[in-house]
């Protein structure tokens, strides 16, 4: 299937999602717990996907119809230099992310949050931790 056909597919799907989260928000009234965040959960995740097949959509249609941006945008998503700089500020962001997830986790902790919820964010976070270093070995390998 070709990138602009999953393009309106995302789309479409993404707008079933958000009429079927509005349409259980007005419909059903007395919900709790997961259940009552059922409907804004599908109302988000129906926004965002919407969001990112419109915006591949235009993107296609622009590429399309105006040749030398195109071809600007492939030398510009190509560069080394713009490369370098999205990875540098990657490693900024996952060094900041690191220290900020660190601290959520010890004030989620001392304020007494579910153990099972604290422990699914711990593995998380100690797994996002071990892929960094997994990774920092397997580059220091190779270079």
């Amino acid at each position: 299937m070709n990138k602009i056909m999953s393009a309106y597919l995302i789309t479409i799907a993404g707008v079933g999602l958000l009429a079927v989260g509005l349409y259980f928000i007005k419909t059903i009234e007395d919900l709790q717990g997961m259940a009552g965040a059922l409907p804004y959960i599908c109302v988000g995740l129906g926004c965002g996907i919407f969001g990112h097949g419109m915006g591949e959509i235009i993107l296609r249609h622009a590429m399309n119809h105006h040749s030398e941006a195109a071809k600007q945008l492939e030398i510009d998503k190509n560069d080394e230099r713009n490369l370098a700089i999205a990875n540098r500020a990657k490693g900024k962001a996952y060094d900041m992310m690191v220290f900020l997830f660190g601290a959520l986790l010890l004030a989620l902790g001392l304020m007494g949050l579910d153990l099972t919820m604290l422990l699914l964010i711990v593995f998380v976070y100690v797994f996002i931790v071990m892929y960094c270093t997994y990774y920092r070995f397997k580059y220091d390998k190779e270079m």
